[in-house]
């Protein structure tokens, strides 16, 4: 009868997770090379930066003490960034100005080499991790899927904060996995790196509460270590969100957001698929059995599956309020997806792993091979090449809206200072006195936008006399001359 009642009163036991396999192996390098393969591919073109990347640009070569008095007080770092002030993702433009001050780097493309590096960084902590956690194959297999998907690597060359997200994810997951193999320290790099999410973009805290949940369905009540870093890491973008309310900027960026009536999950994944059917059944299908079939235990398996679930489970809660969903937002969550699927293509009969294996890998690429030959998103540096070759010293260049002005700001810095003392930026209008004027512009499906200095020019008896367009995938920016 004791023994009988030992055993009933006995705490249940935590779920076994698998020792790492011996040694760190160069094979791990394969998913980090194979991005910055893929990424420097995309970079080849040289294409000039569009406004969130020139809004890094901006901010980024300010002063340390510029950008924490424009986060903390809300404000822009320029006259015509008045009203968009550094404060969401505010740590990353400082990592940008640390960056930009190493010898030799500065240009537009050591920017996104930054993301880049980023990205790789993540890669080879998560291909790490989830080889500790499964076996050596499925750790590169899935930082392999990682590196070739559309949605990733879209993000990986952008001058943007989400390589920094990925890498503090990477570091989160791999302190939570030797944490759970045994080594204390791991419980730091959990802390530290799970901060650095939320820091990074506060979408990402959604999946530092699903390594959280994780741990605690594996280690149960002995995971309270674990909690108490999951929610000493979630203060530091508590305190952030807390200053945006505070100094005014609350949902500003919100505009961007779509309410997706329920269907996030569904357009999630297609997003991360890059739209390709194929892979999207696939991922989807090899994801499901990765959830119910983990080699070497449950811990593959409640690690990936809460990955996926909690994120998107937390933000169908939050639609409820609000519309949140932009896809390059979900990324640190759906690299759960793309490691979930990995580890259910090893999963399969032996004879059936490296063809499926492959097959996965080679959709991925073909969904993201039109990133390869995308378009410009914005032409603000032909605009300025342009104005260099025609425009004549006295000529006002008159920048008409926002985005106009970032651009010509930016690349007339860079790469035509000569131009400088005739470029007019807002909230000045243009001159009225001048006999030719040219004027800068954004153009939203196909119409021109006006402002006032159509008002200014008109009544100086001026028109349009020459128009030059400078389309792209994002923003459409229009060159008038105005001349009596």
């Amino acid at each position: 009868m004791s023994t009988t009642a030992d055993r009933v009163s006995a705490p249940p036991q935590s779920v076994r997770v698998p020792s790492p396999p011996a040694g760190w192996s160069v094979l791990e390098l394969l998913p980090p090379l194979a991005v910055v393969l893929l990424g420097t591919v995309l970079l080849l073109p040289g294409h000039g930066l569009w406004f969130d990347e020139l809004f890094t640009a901006e901010v980024g070569r300010r002063p340390y003490a510029e950008i924490l008095a424009a986060i903390v007080e809300g404000r822009g770092t320029t006259s015509y960034l008045a009203d968009v002030p550094p404060s969401y993702n505010a740590p990353w433009y400082f990592v940008v100005h640390t960056w930009v001050l190493l010898p030799g780097i500065g240009g537009d493309t050591s920017l996104r080499v930054l993301s880049l590096l980023a990205t790789a960084g993540a890669l080879a902590l998560v291909t790490r991790a989830v080889t500790r956690l499964t076996s050596r194959a499925t750790g590169v297999l899935a930082g392999v899927v990682l590196a070739s998907s559309p949605l990733l690597l879209e993000q990986a060359v952008e001058a943007r904060p989400y390589g920094l997200a990925v890498l503090a994810t990477g570091g989160a997951l791999l302190g939570l996995v030797r944490w759970l193999q045994g080594a204390a320290r791991g419980l730091l790099l959990f802390g530290l790196a799970g901060a650095g999410m939320g820091l990074a973009h506060w979408y990402a805290v959604t999946v530092l509460a699903a390594f959280v949940v994780a741990a605690l369905l594996l280690r149960g009540r002995r995971a309270w270590p674990v909690v108490l870093a999951g929610a000493a890491a979630a203060l530091p973008v508590a305190g952030l969100v807390g200053v945006n309310l505070l100094n005014g900027t609350g949902a500003r960026n919100a505009v961007h957001l779509r309410d997706t009536e329920g269907t996030l999950a569904d357009l999630a994944v297609v997003a991360w698929a890059g739209g390709l059917r194929p892979l999207v059944c696939l991922t989807v299908g090899l994801a499901v059995l990765g959830a119910l079939r983990a080699l070497r235990g449950a811990g593959a398996r409640v690690v990936g599956t809460c990955w996926v679930l909690v994120p998107l489970g937390l933000l169908l809660l939050a639609e409820q309020v609000r519309p949140v969903y932009l896809p390059r937002y979900l990324l640190a969550g759906l690299l759960g997806l793309g490691v979930l699927a990995a580890v259910g293509a090893l999963t399969l009969p032996r004879a059936a792993r490296a063809p499926v294996a492959g097959l996965l890998v080679a959709c991925s690429l073909v969904a993201s091979s039109p990133l390869a030959e995308r378009e410009p998103r914005e032409r603000a540096d032909d605009v300025v090449a342009l104005l260099a070759e025609r425009h004549r010293a006295g000529e006002p260049i008159v920048a008409a809206d926002q985005r106009s002005a970032t651009g010509l700001d930016h690349y007339v810095r860079t790469a035509a200072p000569r131009l400088r003392p005739d470029v007019v930026l807002p909230p000045d209008d243009a001159p009225a006195t001048a006999d030719r004027v040219w004027l800068v512009r954004r153009v939203i499906r196909g119409e021109v936008v006006s402002t006032d200095d159509d008002d200014v020019l008109r009544a100086a008896g001026l028109r349009v006399v020459d128009e030059y367009a400078f389309d792209a995938s994002k923003t459409d920016l229009l060159v008038q001359v105005w001349g009596r």
